[in-house]
């Protein structure tokens, strides 16, 4: 049976190649890959990605520190649909992520200090974790969906330049956070000084100065 979604490529360019056209999906699947951590076993797993992620959360204490819920590793099932039937299906191409977790119980004695009253082990469903493709997307809902890489902005303050066409030169300066209002003062050609609030219309300095 003919697969007739192969596709052939031919080349007609006459000039040879200078350099062999690198893997561009390498490094969304590489990177995919290193945050899963799939491949290793529990013990081998390095602090990030996902085994980072729990670190961080556990263990979690109550405030009388009777319980205390730790963790010991995550658990990485197999898939239950293939790519082709996932979309077909309409469904989500993942696969379950569970969690080993341990509950210590502790108990206050008579002379006031907490011993280990019970221990118990257990591994817990978390839920379903997309998993990426091949082709380094994602099957969400029998759709096929990518992640798009975007450069961000460091956060800080920037002065900025620009000369107007009268010749005059205009000033900004712009205050970026880590979290939260972008604020950006600029000078028109009549000395006006005004504020940008999330780069949004420009209003007098004096309404945020009097807010």
């Amino acid at each position: 049976m003919i697969d007739k979604t192969q596709i052939t490529r031919r080349d007609y360019s006459k000039l040879p190649h200078v350099i062999d056209m690198p893997n561009l999906l390498a490094v969304q699947i590489d990177s995919f890959r290193a945050f899963l951590q799939a491949e290793l076993s529990p013990v081998d797993r390095i602090n990030r990605g996902l085994q980072a992620v729990f670190l961080d959360i556990f263990p979690i204490t109550d405030i009388h520190d009777n319980f205390s819920l730790e963790f010991i590793e995550y658990i990485l099932g197999d898939t239950k649909y293939t790519i082709r039937e996932c979309q077909e299906r309409g469904m989500t191409y993942a696969i379950p992520l569970k969690a080993k977790l341990r509950l210590v119980i502790r108990e206050e004695e008579d002379g006031g200090e907490k011993k280990v009253k019970d221990i118990i082990e257990q591994i817990v469903y978390l839920g379903e974790l997309p998993l990426i493709t091949d082709k380094g997307t994602f099957i969400i809902n029998g759709a096929e969906r990518v992640i798009v890489s975007q450069l961000q902005r460091s956060f800080g303050v920037f002065f900025s330049e620009e000369t107007h066409p009268n010749g005059k030169q205009l000033y900004s300066a712009r205050i970026i956070p880590e979290h939260g209002t972008w604020l950006e003062f600029s000078l028109d050609v009549n000395d006006v000084l005004f504020v940008h609030i999330d780069r949004k219309r420009k209003l007098p300095v004096t309404l945020l100065l009097r807010a």
